[in-house]
């Protein structure tokens, strides 16, 4: 190990070296880069990450807490879910400085879950809960192992916005009858919000833990934007010494967490019902998602930030260990933390030994002074996720999507109000579904365009932009601006034999601009079979302008190059147009400036 110093990240190497270093690992050190890290371990980096460990467990014990109660369990299992997963993080994950554990974006999630299946037994919700962990886990690793860690990538940023949007409010929603000190049964988000505010208007608000809370929500926010200030300690400390001081639990009916369990989490099975099967098995599929595109997503981020690379398969594989972790040492669902991440980053962190660090210290609170939190009030807990749930709400950067694309700003409302109504799980089934349609839908609907020849502009261009644009009598330039599959395969029929019938001089070659044409299937294959035939009965010969080698190869195992011949394929659009003029003999001048007529293109002057 060098003793040298460091007052920033290591230095790295060049991304593309980096990338290729990513690529030639293999065995253990691929799939355990924590090892990896902890072999170039310098000794300079040790007072960063002890100190950087310290001060994030000031976060990680309320926080932890909190997301439990939120997430419908005793909170003793928030740090649960903290201690064995940070473990494993720092052993399976690539991020040097990824802080991982309870979630507010998972909590309406496992909630929703947890709380019809359990009947209020909390060992029930914490089974589920756990059960929900270790699918959670064994789909992230199934995923990464399999390099699947793009999927996430499929859903649109405001199709995130809109679920997180979302999440937020309904976990918003759902701590509000802790804030104001009473209970409701909980019948869906907006139902939920009728009977808080009929609850409010029939004088069942406790005074007492309702200024608690809203002090401790007003300090947090007040503070979060010191980023050195820990923000939340101060709050929760603050409420925990004004409850215990002035015995507002029993004085003022105040609901404190109390005592908890002395000792550290074992091994456990989560054993479960065989009506619990499917929806937890939907419920930790759907955690697994929510989780992973958060965790890549600040992955990612921080990677930039510390100049690291950080595979995304193997960040799928860290997550489900960790969950894994989770699942079978009493905790629940966990994910990255855009919160606590931060404030290791703050503190000086350097490698996942801050997190290492921050795992022992909450175990040695659980087993020296689990007392010390007996007077936490519960409207404080109910503060920092609420807190918290507001942080998840995105507004300005859906302002800027109004602006630019507005069917995309109400593709994002739409999953807003989806999450609200239906609640969480069917609402990232609703997110996914939406995803799935945007995705298609440019390809299903894609533009075309029937080209022509612009004056003082290269090449042939869109006559619907360039109005004034000249078109070639007897060919018909059409491009094609998407893959052709079974599902524009008419589409794409229609719309050729329309540019045909709108020529205004009989067509002799219709020559396809097939540049934006990836891939070809069966069915589109047949289509283009019958166009040729269709085409031949009006004595039109189809062309095809700069198609990719690799769809070419396609019409070859189709045998529709066979069909057509090789002569039916240019490598550009000139050349076709070249093709054309010199097999049939048309008046045409190809630049009013200078080309020639009567069957030979012109020759392009440059533009100035």
């Amino acid at each position: 190990m060098s003793n040298s110093d460091l007052s920033s990240p290591p230095p790295e190497p060049g991304r593309i070296a980096r990338r290729a270093q990513a690529a030639d690992r293999t065995g253990w050190s691929r799939w355990l880069p924590g090892l990896r890290t902890l072999r170039g371990y310098q000794w300079a980096w040790l007072r960063h990450d002890i100190v950087a460990g310290l001060v994030l467990t000031t976060m990680l014990v309320p926080v932890g807490i909190a997301y439990a109660v939120a997430s419908g369990l005793p909170g003793i299992y928030g740090l649960y879910a903290t201690i064995v997963p940070l473990l494993a993080y720092a052993l399976f994950g690539p991020s040097r400085i990824l802080v991982l554990g309870p979630d507010s974006s998972l909590a309406a999630v496992i909630l929703a879950v947890v709380l019809p299946l359990s009947g209020g037994d909390p060992l029930r919700a914490v089974a589920l809960a756990g059960a929900m962990a270790v699918v959670s886990g064994l789909v992230c690793i199934l995923a990464g192992v399999a390099r699947l860690g793009f999927v996430t990538e499929l859903l649109s940023k405001p199709i995130r916005y809109g679920y997180m949007n979302g999440i937020a409010l309904t976990v918003l929603i759902s701590q509000l009858p802790k804030l104001f000190g009473f209970s409701i049964e909980s019948d869906g988000p907006l139902r939920n919000l009728w009977a808080i505010a009929t609850a409010v208007m029939d004088g069942k608000t406790n005074a007492a833990a309702f200024m608690v809370g809203a002090g401790t929500l007003a300090v947090i926010l007040l503070l979060k934007s010191h980023k050195r200030v820990p923000g939340i300690l101060i709050a929760v400390v603050g409420a925990t010494i004004v409850v215990g001081t002035l015995d507002l639990a029993a004085g003022a009916g105040v609901s404190v967490l109390g005592s908890l369990p002395q000792g550290l989490p074992g091994f456990a099975i989560p054993w479960i019902t065989t009506a619990d099967i499917v929806p937890v098995l939907i419920g930790g599929c759907a955690v697994a998602i929510v989780s992973f595109a958060d965790t890549s997503v600040l992955s990612r981020v921080y990677a930039a930030r510390t100049r690291t690379y950080v595979d995304p398969n193997q960040e799928m594989v860290g997550l489900g260990a960790a969950n894994l972790a989770a699942g079978f040492f009493q905790g629940f669902p966990i994910s990255s933390s855009s919160s606590r991440t931060p404030v290791a980053e703050a503190a000086g962190a350097r490698t996942q030994l801050t997190g290492v660090i921050g795992a022992l210290a909450v175990a040695l609170l659980l087993v020296v002074a689990p007392d010390l939190l007996r007077n936490l009030p519960t409207s404080a807990l109910a503060a920092v996720v609420i807190a918290s749930a507001i942080g998840l709400i995105e507004i300005t950067d859906l302002r800027r999507i109004y602006r630019i694309q507005r069917w995309e700003f109400w593709l994002s409302i739409a999953c807003t109000v989806g999450v609200a109504v239906l609640g969480a799980i069917e609402g990232i089934v609703l997110a996914i579904v939406i995803a799935v349609i945007e995705f298609l839908w440019d390809g299903w609907r894609p533009y075309s365009a029937v080209l022509g020849r612009a004056e003082g502009v290269r090449g042939y261009h869109d006559i619907k932009r360039y109005p004034d644009a000249r078109l070639i009598p007897g060919l018909v330039l059409f491009r094609w601006d998407a893959p052709l599959f079974f599902a524009n395969a008419e589409l794409f029929n229609d719309r050729a034999l329309d540019a045909v019938a709108a020529s205004p001089t009989p067509v002799r070659w219709l020559a396809v601009a097939a540049e934006p044409v990836t891939s070809v299937d069966v069915t589109s294959a047949d289509m283009l079979a019958e166009l040729v035939e269709t085409l031949d009965a009006s004595g039109i010969e189809l062309r095809f302008a700069e198609m990719k080698d690799p769809v070419k190869d396609k019409l070859k195992r189709f045998g529709l190059f066979a069909q057509l011949g090789e002569n039916a394929f240019f490598p550009t659009i000139g050349a076709a147009v070249s093709s054309y003029l010199l097999t049939h003999a048309v008046d045409w001048v190809d630049w009013e400036d200078g080309g020639r007529s009567s069957g030979e293109p012109g020759v392009e002057r440059p533009i100035s």
